[in-house]
């Protein structure tokens, strides 16, 4: 059976989802991957420089050092299982859900307003849209149109259950 016909994707449409989901899991991946080798990585300084609406709840979870090893733990092991997944294409839609709770975690601790001022320096200049809001707007693309399941893990396990 055609791949396009099946799922209403163009091939190139299909190629530049599967390239944008492989992407975006190598980012996660790798920001994970660094945090879990670095002994001395905390998110208690990113935390603790956070601002906006909710900058007190984030900067009480710095507060508490056991609350805070659960984030670092939690934080880094979402990063790399999401990577992970949305590298293989498997648990697609957890994955795509999973990484955007965390750059929705990052954009609320960080938000893009104009007036704040946080200590870490920006990679460039931000109203309301950042990289973390881009990368949430994707990552729902690859929600609403899928690919692991033609291209990835996915694909062995749905076919599997037919």
């Amino acid at each position: 059976m055609n791949i396009e016909s099946k799922n209403g994707i163009s091939g190139a449409g299909l190629w530049g989802l599967l390239i944008l989901r492989i992407l975006i899991g190598w980012h996660f991946l790798y920001e994970g991957m660094v945090k879990l080798v670095n002994p001395d990585w905390s998110s208690v300084g990113f935390l603790l420089d956070s601002q906006g609406l909710f900058s007190k709840v984030f900067i009480s979870m710095a507060s508490n050092p056991g609350l805070l090893r659960i984030i670092d733990l939690l934080n880094t092991w979402g990063l790399i299982l999401v990577g992970l997944a949305l590298i293989l294409g498997v648990l697609n839609r957890v994955a795509t859900w999973g990484g955007i709770a965390l750059l929705a975690l990052y954009f609320l601790s960080h938000p893009p307003m104009v007036g704040l001022k946080f200590s870490a320096p920006s990679e460039g200049s931000y109203l309301w849209v950042n990289k973390n809001l881009i990368e949430m707007a994707a990552l729902y693309v690859i929600y609403l149109f899928p690919t692991s399941h033609l291209i990835g893990i996915d694909r062995l396990i749905y076919r599997r259950k037919v």
